[in-house]
């Protein structure tokens, strides 16, 4: 009970904390800047889109307000067998955008592949229908390529208030950028942003019809040779999900196609192959997947051991303070109690993603979430 005890909690630590230490610190030796350039190659901005008519037009007119050289940037909408009038509406933009149809609906991922092969650009743009970008947002993604070790860069969230403010960034996602910026510094990012991204066309050879577009793509990039990186001067903005049960749900939909992804990508979970990208593959991803399962090895283990030591009682008497912090939390309280709440709640999606993933279910459709894409008054100038 002992060992099941101390294993759980260690790998609790280093997937939180751990993990992002030794990449602080091994950003300190090793840094790995991009070269960023003045750089305008052609581009193909593909958004995909399933019943979107409430808001594709505000989607396409943000995409031509891009400061980014008319003649260089072709807009293609990628519609999953769109219903809704999705498809006349984009018809109704002219020449410069065009629509790509799917005869069925496949999912997102099969939407995007289709525009692929209609596409012309050296550079890829992938972005939502649901999120808003500034003016200059693809000039600033595209400049990474002048880079040619950059096969991939992906965006930051950001959310927006449902009166159009800049909502402000909770702890959890400061900490995530903080540490895909460290990735970025010591060689790559695990994961791109699915909301808005880009990549160049030759990764995009053995895109998958049926996985995670933006995970798959960066584990492709790493495959020829290439990185990832962040660019926080590239924003997408969108508005966050307030019913916690639709969150709770894109979350469990989430991991279920990233587990996905990473099954049928083992191999680069090799050290011997790509030891560098293993380790911050298995540290960013797989063990954060797998801390659901320390978290019940912890508690389970320590009440046991609570019977025979005050030690462990004390530690047990913690573990029950933390959960009771985060049933507090889920409705309201300081922002100890949150984060709390938040933790419980992302790690219970994390495990009944794990429990659909075994009985058999791949997420391969897509209902679009009820976002607003109207861009921040402060981003628009």
């Amino acid at each position: 009970m002992a060992v099941i005890f101390w294993l759980s909690v260690a790998l609790i630590v280093y997937a939180y904390a751990g993990y992002a230490c030794a990449l602080f610190v091994l950003a300190r030796v090793r840094t790995r800047p991009v070269r960023k350039d003045v750089f305008t190659p052609r581009v193909s901005f593909i958004i995909a889109a399933h019943n979107e008519r409430a808001r594709i037009s505000e989607k396409i007119e943000n995409t031509l307000a891009q400061d980014y050289p008319a003649d260089r940037l072709e807009i293609l909408v990628a519609s999953d067998c769109s219903t809704d009038g999705t498809d006349a509406i984009v018809c109704g933009f002219g020449e410069r955008v065009r629509l790509v149809r799917a005869s069925e609906r496949r999912g997102k991922e099969a939407a995007q592949r289709l525009a692929i092969a209609h596409a012309t650009g050296e550079i890829f743009v992938f972005s939502d229908a649901a999120t808003a970008i500034a003016p200059d947002a693809v000039r600033t993604i595209v400049a990474n390529f002048a880079d040619p070790d950059v096969g991939c860069v992906s965006s930051v969230d950001r959310f927006i208030d449902p009166d159009g403010r800049i909502s402000g960034e909770g702890a959890y996602v400061r900490y995530e950028m903080w540490l895909r910026e460290l990735e970025t510094r010591v060689y790559s990012l695990v994961g791109l942003s699915g909301s808005f991204f880009a990549v160049r066309r030759l990764v995009c050879g053995a895109w998958a019809a049926d996985r995670q577009s933006d995970f798959s793509t960066l584990l492709n990039t790493v495959r020829f040779g290439l990185r990832g990186v962040l660019d926080r001067d590239a924003v997408g903005y969108y508005r966050n999900i307030v019913d916690e049960a639709s969150e709770h749900d894109r979350k469990v939909r989430t991991v279920v196609r990233g587990i996905s992804v990473l099954a049928s990508n083992l191999d680069l979970l090799n050290p011997l192959r790509r030891p560098l990208f293993a380790w911050q593959l298995a540290s960013h991803k797989l063990c954060r997947w797998l801390v659901p399962f320390a978290m019940i090895g912890a508690a389970a283990s320590n009440a046991v051991l609570a019977l025979h030591s005050p030690a462990y009682l004390a530690i047990f008497a913690l573990q029950l303070a933390f959960y009771g912090a985060a049933a507090t939390g889920v409705h309201g309280g300081a922002g100890a109690f949150r984060i709390a709440a938040f933790l419980v709640r992302s790690n219970s999606a994390v495990l009944t993603a794990w429990l659909r993933y075994a009985r058999g279910e791949r997420v391969t459709l897509w209902t679009p979430s009820n976002r607003l894409s109207r861009l921040p008054e402060t981003a628009a100038r």
